[in-house]
């Protein structure tokens, strides 16, 4: 296990202050923790970027394109056949390219939600004859997702390089 001193570290970035709406709440939340999680996979080394930091094969740039996969579906309407795929990335997609397809994601996902106005209201989906969660439940969930996967991330970096902080 890699050895770090306090001055090593990264310092941490504390939570969004957000406006007072449940939305501006909502979303800067779910910017926020995008941007932390993202920040884990930069400048993490290849190949242990790829390696299996558990027994059941969790790696750093795994969690970062089973993100993109969830964004994809749950903001855009793609659908996935093989969620248990999504946890790897591709041998020949670099940490850069992982990162860049994660961040243009959000970037598209963000799009659809500012047209999106009304909490109560189904998200747009391109998804015919599929029913849509209401925007409160998929920012809620996508949330949920993206901090689960930033905790693990977290300690899978920290168990690469020992960088910490979000």
């Amino acid at each position: 296990m890699p050895s770090t001193t306090r001055g090593d570290r990264r310092r941490d970035t504390p939570p969004p202050r957000t406006g007072s709406s449940e939305t501006e709440v909502l979303r800067g939340f779910l910017d926020y923790l995008r941007t932390s999680v993202a920040a884990k996979v930069v400048g993490a080394p290849e190949p242990q970027v790829r390696a299996a930091a558990v027994p059941s094969g969790t790696n750093l740039l795994g969690l970062l394109n089973h993100l993109t996969y969830v964004e994809r579906s749950l903001f855009l309407g793609d659908d996935v056949t093989d969620w248990q795929a999504t946890f790897q990335a591709a041998w020949e997609d670099s940490v850069a390219d992982v990162v860049a397809r994660y961040r243009d994601t959000v970037e598209r996902a963000n799009d659809v939600l500012d047209g999106c106005a009304d909490l109560n209201a189904p998200i747009p989906r391109r998804r015919p004859g599929r029913a849509a969660p209401s925007l409160r439940w998929a920012l809620t969930h996508m949330i949920e997702e993206t901090a689960r996967h930033a905790g693990h991330a977290d300690v899978l970096r920290e168990l690469i390089d020992g960088t910490t902080g979000r």
